[in-house]
C-alpha cells in the first residue's frame, strides 16, 4: 500500500544509496500510468498521475481533449459532457476526471515493488561500470563462481559484476574450478540484462604483457619496452623487448636474479615456455633472433613486401619450425614478416647463398 511509511522508505534510501527520491517516484508514475493504462484499455489514452509524499497519496486522472465531436473516444470528449462535470469547460480545453483504478492497493503495491528493485539493480550496475570502465586492457584478480558446459564465471571487484570467460579466453589445459583465485586479462566491458559484464581472458597476449609490466620494474618505469608479443596460450609465448637506455640489460632485466621474474610469470602461466626476444630495428636480425632457440645462418629478404627466407643448420630445421610448425609461425606474428625457413642444404641445392646478405653483418657476428 501507497502511504506515508512508503515515501518515508524513499527518503531512506536517497541517504543510503545516493538515489534522489524524485528518480524512484518518476519511474513509479511511469509504471503506475502503464499499469491503470492496461485496466482501462480500450477506454482511456491518456492517464495523469498527481503524487503528494506530504499526505502519502496518489491521484490518477483520465486526460481528454474537449471537442465538439468525437473522433477519437479514447482521447476526446464532447463538449456538452465536459460540462456536465463543469461549466467553464470550452473547446480545445484539457478535461480531467479523477479516477480509481480497480485494486488499487494490491498493483500500487507491487508496481512500487518492482520500481524500487529495478531502480536499484541499475544504480549498482552504473555504478560498478563505473568503476570498472577504466579496467580494460588491465589485470585483475577474481574468483570462480560457476562453471557451466562452456563458460567461466569470475567474480570481480566486490561481487557487483561478473566477468565472463569464454571457450576461446581460456587456456588449453587450464583447469578452472569454483572458488578458485585466477588473474585474468580485461578484454572488454559491456552493460548486459543482468547488469555489468566484463569479458575476461587468460588466453590473451595482453595477459602475459600485463605479468611482465607487474613483474619487471624496468617496464613499467619505461625503461625497457614491450615491442611485440605472439602467444599460443598454454604452450609458447615469444616476447621482443628493447633497452631505452643501453646501460639497461633487456634481458637481463626480464629474466632477473636467477631467473627469478620470468620464473614467476611461468608459474601463473602454468609451466607455458616464454622466449624472451631482444627486438631490433633491422628486420633481418630481428627475425633471427625470433627463430630462438635456433641458430639462424642468414636471413634473406625476398621478393614481397615484409617476406623474408631464414637459413638455418640441416640439425636445427625441426627445431627453428617447431612442433607442428608453432615456432615458426609464432616469429612470423612476432616480426610480422612472412618466413620461410629453409635448411641449409636446401638453400644450397636452391643456389641460394648462405653467407652474410645485405644488413645482416650484426648477425653473422652474432653467430660467430
Amino acid at each position: 500500500m501507497i502511504n506515508k511509511d512508503f515515501f518515508a522508505a524513499l527518503q531512506d534510501l536517497e541517504k543510503e544509496k545516493g538515489i534522489p527520491q524524485e528518480v524512484f517516484l518518476e519511474a513509479l508514475e511511469n509504471a503506475l500510468i502503464s499499469a491503470c493504462k492496461k485496466q482501462y484499455a480500450g477506454t482511456v489514452g491518456t492517464v495523469d498521475i498527481k503524487m503528494n509524499p506530504e499526505k502519502g497519496s496518489i491521484d490518477f486522472y483520465v486526460v481528454k481533449t474537449v471537442v465538439s465531436e468525437v473522433v477519437d473516444p479514447e482521447n476526446e470528449i464532447t463538449l456538452e459532457k465536459a460540462r456536465e462535470a463543469k461549466k467553464s469547460y470550452k473547446l480545445g480545453d484539457r478535461y480531467t476526471e479523477k479516477i480509481v483504478p480497480k485494486d488499487f492497493s494490491r498493483i500500487a503495491a507491487q508496481t512500487a515493488k518492482q520500481v524500487i528493485l529495478q531502480k536499484l539493480h541499475e544504480t549498482e550496475r552504473d555504478a560498478a561500470m563505473t568503476e570498472f570502465s577504466d579496467k580494460e586492457g588491465e589485470l585483475l584478480v577474481g574468483v570462480v563462481r560457476k562453471i557451466d558446459a562452456k563458460n567461466v564465471y569470475i567474480e570481480l571487484g566486490k561481487g557487483q559484476v561478473e566477468g565472463l570467460m569464454m571457450p576461446s579466453d581460456q587456456v588449453p589445459g587450464e583447469t578452472y574450478n569454483v572458488n578458485d583465485k585466477l588473474k585474468v586479462f580485461v578484454k572488454r566491458i559491456k552493460s548486459g540484462f543482468h547488469g555489468a559484464q566484463v569479458l575476461v581472458s587468460r588466453s590473451a597476449p595482453g595477459l602475459v604483457r600485463k605479468l611482465f609490466e607487474d613483474e619487471v620494474p624496468e617496464i613499467k618505469q619505461g625503461t625497457v619496452v614491450i615491442k611485440s608479443i605472439s602467444r599460443e596460450a598454454g604452450e609458447r609465448t615469444k616476447i621482443a623487448i628493447f633497452s631505452e637506455d643501453e646501460r639497461v640489460d633487456a634481458i637481463g632485466s626480464c629474466v632477473g636474479n636467477k631467473g627469478a621474474r620470468v620464473n614467476a610469470i611461468v608459474e601463473e602461466l602454468k609451466g607455458e615456455k616464454i622466449d624472451i626476444i631482444p627486438w631490433s630495428e633491422n628486420p633481418l636480425e630481428f627475425i633471427a633472433k625470433a627463430l630462438s632457440p635456433a641458430k639462424v645462418i642468414s636471413v634473406t629478404q625476398l621478393d614481397g613486401e615484409k617476406t623474408a627466407m631464414a637459413v638455418v643448420p640441416d640439425d636445427k630445421l625441426s627445431l627453428a619450425i617447431g612442433k607442428n610448425g608453432q615456432n615458426a609461425r609464432l616469429a612470423v606474428r612476432l616480426t610480422g614478416w612472412k618466413i620461410d625457413v629453409k635448411s641449409q642444404s636446401a638453400a644450397e641445392k636452391l643456389g641460394i647463398a648462405t653467407g652474410v646478405e645485405e644488413g645482416e653483418e650484426a648477425l653473422e657476428e652474432e653467430n660467430n
